[in-house]
């Protein structure tokens, strides 16, 4: 029962104070999953983030089911999804019973064009460290990432497409590819173990 309300709390939290959808959360979720409870590594996270980004519905309730479910089953999975729908609909409620046109008010504004940067800040954030877990560096995944930033971008391809393509890429190219570069790292590692010998 602890950890069930543990992990309502976390996702609470988490849905009380990010503005800007999911992306936007995925710092916060980061830090308390993986930092501060440590519940998952950052690669198994990047995992879930990918997995969860793939399927239909917000990012932020599919990735609170699938942590929840890992962390404690069923049980786990609808008390994140609780936890992180929550604030939602307690504010909407409030906002909705109390103001009649909410972004009408100059202190709304100002606070939204307050917020507005912060939130780009963020997803920012979430970036670096995706791409820090993703290993971007290795096995040309940078070009990878290019590829897919330039499709939807400047192609105006659908993201559903982009993940299908990346999908079949890892399932039928990538290994090929490792091989091939860990191949070429042995063989120039060989070279020069062979020319220290020589000297």
């Amino acid at each position: 029962m602890k950890r069930l309300f543990e992990i309502f709390a976390v996702f609470f939290k988490t849905g009380l104070f990010t503005i800007g959808g999911g992306y936007a959360m995925l710092p916060i979720i980061q830090k308390e999953v993986v930092e501060t409870k440590g519940w998952m590594s950052d690669e198994e996270f990047l995992d879930a983030v990918s997995l969860t980004n793939s399927l239909p519905g917000p990012l932020a309730i599919n990735a609170a089911t699938f942590v929840g479910y890992r962390v404690c089953s069923v049980k786990g999975a609808l008390s994140a999804v609780l936890g992180a729908a929550s604030p939602s609909v307690i504010i909407i409620l409030i906002v909705a019973m109390v103001f009649n046109n909410i972004t009408e008010y100059p202190v709304v504004q100002y606070v939204f064009d307050g917020i507005r940067p912060a939130v780009v800040a963020l997803i920012l954030y979430a970036v670096i460290k995706l791409a820090k877990s993703a290993k971007i560096t290795e096995y040309f995944n940078w070009l990878i990432a290019l590829a897919a930033v330039i499709a939807i971008a400047v192609f105006g391809l659908h993201p559903i497409i982009v993940i299908v393509a990346a999908a079949l890429y890892g399932l039928f190219i990538r290994g090929a590819v490792v091989k091939a570069v860990d191949a070429h790292r042995a063989g120039a590692d060989n070279v020069r173990q062979s020319g220290k010998d020589g000297e």
